[in-house]
């Protein structure tokens, strides 16, 4: 049985195994999902403790088994926004040796919006849980 294959910008490329395009629109699927998430996902990594951008990225690569990684710029946006409307709090490390790093905290206000982001979050996951009962086969 022969393979097909499609054209990408004038070049022919091989289709991908079954396994490979689940996994990758499992990726683009998860990525969606997750964007609109972001500010909570830091915010739920600082209930942790104060820490920096590329600690928060390791882990959430941890949790996701390497399957969701915030862009660097994806993450720094965020905590600016997240500072400028005081739900968060930035300051220089004072690390010896390595690069300066700057560490985040979670303020009192962020924390109260964690938490009902996550309400928020339960209340849209039932929503659609019940919209894909309902509407699946």
């Amino acid at each position: 049985m022969k393979k097909s294959s499609k054209k990408i910008a004038g070049k022919t490329a091989p289709r991908r195994s079954t396994a490979a395009r689940k996994l990758a629109g499992f990726s683009f699927m998860t990525s969606d999902l997750i964007r609109g998430h972001t500010e909570t996902i830091i915010l739920a990594n600082l209930l942790k403790g104060d820490t920096y951008g590329y600690e928060i990225n390791k882990r959430i690569q941890g949790l996701t088994d390497n399957l969701y990684e915030l862009k660097e710029a994806t993450l720094y946006s965020a905590f600016k926004r997240l500072e400028m409307a005081g739900l968060i709090k930035s300051y220089w490390g004072d690390q010896e040796s390595g690069a300066r790093r700057r560490y985040y905290s979670i303020t009192d206000e962020g924390k109260s919006v964690y938490w009902q982001s996550k309400v928020d979050w339960e209340k849209a996951k039932q929503l659609i849980d019940g919209l894909i009962k309902e509407f699946g086969v």
